[in-house]
């Protein structure tokens, strides 16, 4: 799938500014963690799971990564880009268990990449280039601040990547740097 066709694909169903924003971002990350890590041969797949990973949230938010599987099937997607996309809803939705590395870090990174955007939001600045990792965590803490953010999903991410929480978000925040303002 190209990226041009997961775009297609995702505006057929999402129309929210939000939702468009966030896949982008999603997508953004998942392409750097993918140089970073030694996939760069397969980087538009990463930036591809990224950006498709709340195909049906908009339509679908109580069926949200059970949707999604229906529909990327009837769309003739391979079956490696639905496990990918349904495992960031494990636990909540599905039993479909991140298990590689790619879909630990979207598992990890989805909910982050939201609770960051609210930070950045709240800087006199509006950008994520002088964000340190103490002002994420300080809000992390936080819990009635950017209450829709899964706290439980973020630590468990890191969990399942072997990482703390500090690295999971300084990590994060230079993937964000790489491409925002």
């Amino acid at each position: 799938m190209t990226r041009e066709e997961a775009w297609n694909l995702l505006t057929k169903y999402n129309k929210d500014q939000f939702h468009l924003e966030h896949a982008q971002v999603v997508e953004g990350v998942m392409k750097y963690f993918a140089r970073k890590f030694g996939y760069a041969q397969e980087e538009e797949f990463w930036g591809n799971v990224g950006l498709l990973h709340d195909l049906d949230f908009e339509l679908y938010p109580q069926e949200h990564c059970i949707k999604v599987q229906e529909i990327m099937r009837g769309a003739g997607i391979e079956e490696r880009l639905i496990h990918a996309v349904a495992s960031h809803g494990y636990g909540i939705t599905v039993d479909i268990e991140p298990e590689h590395e790619m879909e630990k870090i979207l598992y990890a990174v989805d909910e982050l990449t939201g609770l960051i955007g609210a930070v950045v939001l709240m800087r006199p600045s509006k950008s994520v280039q002088d964000l340190e990792v103490k002002s994420v965590k300080k809000k992390f803490k936080s819990k009635g601040f950017a209450a829709a953010c899964s706290r439980e999903v973020i630590q468990s991410g890191a969990d399942r990547l072997g990482w703390d929480l500090d690295r999971l978000i300084e990590e994060t925040l230079e993937a964000l740097k790489s491409f925002r303002e």
